[in-house]
C-alpha cells in the first residue's frame, strides 16, 4: 500500500504564472502545478492535494496563515503519512520555524518546499524540489515508521531542520543554508536521511498550538544607530519582547542613551532576547566588555537561534498564556538551538 501524503498549497513562486498584461507573477491554484508536473502521478505515494483558503505570495504571509496550516494538519493527520507544504521562499524559514513550535510530537514529516522559478518556466527548480519532497514525506523505515519525524525544509537537494534554516540567496537555486546545524538529508541518486540527526519517536502527546503573541519586536544593531528613532519599539504597549540582533557574540553599544532606553524597557517589564547577526556561531554572554550590558539587563540568551526561530519561538512562548521564563526560552524545545 502506498504511503499517503497531503500536499498543501499556500502560494508562492512555485505555483505562479506571469500575467501577460503586466508581467507580474500571480498565484494560481494547485491544478496548474499538477498540469505542469505530471510526474506526480508516477510517485510511489498517494497524493492528497489541498489548498489554503486564500493562497498568497509569501511576502504576505502572516501568523494567521500559520494557524490555518495547523488547522489543516490537525484535521488530516490521522488520514495521511506525511505533509508537503508548497510555499514561497521569502518567508519559508519563518513558517518552518513557527510550525516546529506549533506542531510538536506529530512524529510525521512536514516538509516545506518551493522554488526560485515558477514550474511553468523551462529551467524551473520547482519540479525536482516538489517530487523529492513528496518522496521524503512518504519515506518509511523497515518497521513502517516515517524516516523523518519533524518539520523540515527541502530545497536544491538538501534537507534542513525547519527551525535551523535561513534564506541566503535571492537569485541562486541553492537559496537556503543551515550553518549551525548539519543537513538532515540529501537527495542524490538516492534520497538519504540521517536518522541520527532527525528526531526520534517519543510518547509525548501531540501538540497543536494556535495561540501566538505577535507583539515581538526586532532590532538589528549597526554602528551609529540612532536609538531614539527606534524608541517606540522599546515600549511594552507595542512589544512584550524585543529580539536584539547584536554584534558578534552578543556585543552592543554601551553608551548612556542606549543603556537608558533598554534599561527603561526592562523596568517596564519588557523582555530582551539577544541573538547574533553572524551567520554562524553563538551568543556568549559577557565574553567581551561590550557584551556586559546584555548580562546586566538580564537579556535572554538566544544562543545560535536564527532570527526566524528566535521571533517565532518568542511569539509561541508568549502566546501560551503563561509567563515565560528565561530558562524556558533558552531551553531547546524542538532542536532549534544547542
Amino acid at each position: 500500500m502506498k504511503p499517503s501524503v497531503m500536499l498543501i498549497y499556500t502560494g508562492g513562486t512555485i505555483g505562479m504564472m506571469e500575467d501577460p498584461n503586466t508581467g507580474e507573477l500571480q498565484p494560481l491554484k494547485f491544478d496548474y502545478i499538477h498540469q505542469q508536473i505530471p510526474e506526480i502521478q508516477r510517485l510511489e505515494v498517494d497524493v492528497k492535494p489541498v489548498s489554503v483558503s486564500k493562497p498568497v505570495d509569501s511576502s504576505q504571509m502572516h501568523p494567521d496563515h500559520w494557524v490555518e496550516l495547523v488547522d489543516i494538519i490537525e484535521k488530516h493527520e490521522a488520514e495521511v503519512d506525511g505533509f508537503v507544504i508548497l510555499h514561497g521562499t521569502d518567508t519559508m524559514a519563518y513558517t518552518a520555524s513557527a510550525l516546529s513550535f506549533m506542531v510538536q510530537n506529530l512524529e510525521k514529516p512536514i516538509v516545506i518546499t518551493g522554488s526560485q522559478l515558477p514550474v511553468g518556466v523551462l529551467r524551473s527548480d520547482g519540479k525536482e524540489n516538489l517530487l523529492a519532497a513528496m518522496e521524503i514525506a512518504g519515506k518509511k523505515d523497515l518497521e513502517g515508521n516515517p524516516v523523518l519525524k519533524e518539520v523540515a525544509v527541502f530545497f536544491q537537494s538538501k534537507l534542513f531542520r525547519g527551525n535551523r534554516v535561513s534564506k541566503v540567496s535571492a537569485h541562486q537555486f541553492d537559496a537556503f543554508d543551515s550553518p549551525n546545524y548539519p543537513l538532515l538529508g540529501f537527495a542524490g541518486v538516492e534520497i538519504e536521511i540521517d536518522s541520527s540527526r532527525s528526531k526520534s519517536i517519543n510518547e509525548d502527546p501531540k501538540v497543536f498550538s494556535r495561540n501566538l503573541d505577535v507583539r515581538v519586536g526586532l532590532l538589528k544593531l549597526y554602528p551609529g544607530i540612532h536609538l531614539t528613532s527606534y524608541a517606540s519599539i522599546f515600549t511594552v504597549e507595542n512589544h512584550r519582547a524585543v529580539i536584539v540582533e547584536a554584534f558578534g557574540s552578543g556585543n552592543t553599544p554601551n553608551d548612556e542613551l542606549f543603556t537608558e532606553i533598554l534599561s527603561s524597557y526592562v523596568l517596564q517589564g519588557g523582555i530582551i532576547a539577544c541573538i547574533t547577526q553572524c551567520t554562524s556561531g553563538s551568543v556568549l554572554p559577557g565574553k567581551y566588555a561590550s557584551g556586559h550590558l546584555m548580562v546586566e539587563l538580564g537579556a535572554w540568551n538566544g544562543k545560535n537561534l536564527t532570527t526566524e526561530a528566535a521571533l517565532t519561538k518568542m511569539m509561541w512562548l508568549l502566546g501560551q498564556g503563561l509567563n515565560p521564563t528565561k530558562d524556558w526560552f533558552e531551553k531547546s524545545i524542538c532542536g532549534e538551538s544547542d
